[in-house]
């Protein structure tokens, strides 16, 4: 429990210290923005809650306390603690992910087109990798307490390759980072992708295509 305790605080100083370096998002203009997540004005962000209305809960989120639901064919779930899961972070530039991965579990190609992230492994034995602009690919087996990093906009994954269960918290240089999940959005997108174009560029009969369409048709 220490040792965890022990890396939850690291990760928190990483997110907080105030280091010379320049987030994804732009810097707040003030204190806090506390976003309001259901306003109906439309801005780069969110409109921020009247500070009179503002409390100490404004700051606080479990969000990411509680094990995600692994019962899915990639055994796997992401669950975020963004700026519309947690409207306390609003323009301040920073989120999380709680990334659960049960035995051989997945999380599968997928990108942040808006943030670097930052893995470390607080349960289990995992793989994470990412493929570089210049189709390199770089891997690495992690465990306990150990970080990677992945460069913003770079297609990656984590899956567990150990016995049991895998928990990772993932830290972003932004409050939403986004995600790109590679196969859903190629072969699951509304209106779809002609198959043509899909069966063009990945070489293969229109058949394949729409049998890959089918497991993403929902």
């Amino acid at each position: 429990m220490a040792s965890t305790i022990s890396i939850l605080f690291f990760l928190a100083s990483f997110l907080l210290a105030p280091l010379p370096l320049q987030s994804a998002d732009p810097d707040p203009l003030q204190d806090f923005c506390v976003g309001l997540i259901n306003a109906t004005e439309s801005v780069n962000g969110f409109p921020c809650k009247p500070a009179s209305a503002v409390t100490a809960n404004d700051f606080s989120s479990d969000v990411i306390a509680y094990e995600g639901n692994t019962n899915n064919p990639f055994g796997s779930n992401v669950t975020g603690a963004n700026a519309m899961a947690f409207p306390g972070l609003n323009t301040l530039g920073v989120s999380m992910n709680r990334i659960d991965l049960a035995p051989g579990g997945l999380n599968p190609p997928h990108s942040h087109p808006r943030a670097t992230q930052l893995d470390i492994v607080i349960e289990g034995t995992v793989m994470i990798g990412f493929v570089t602009t210049g189709n390199v690919f770089y891997s690495k087996v992690l465990r306990k307490g150990e970080l990677f990093v992945v460069p913003r906009g770079l297609v990656h994954f984590e899956r567990n390759i150990g016995k049991g269960k895998a928990l990772i918290f993932a830290a972003f240089n932004g409050q939403m980072p986004g995600t790109v999940s590679i196969a859903p959005t190629l072969f699951g997108a509304k209106p779809p992708i002609p198959d043509a174009v899909l069966s063009q560029a990945f070489q293969v009969g229109t058949g394949v295509v729409d049998e890959i369409k089918s497991k993403f048709s929902s």
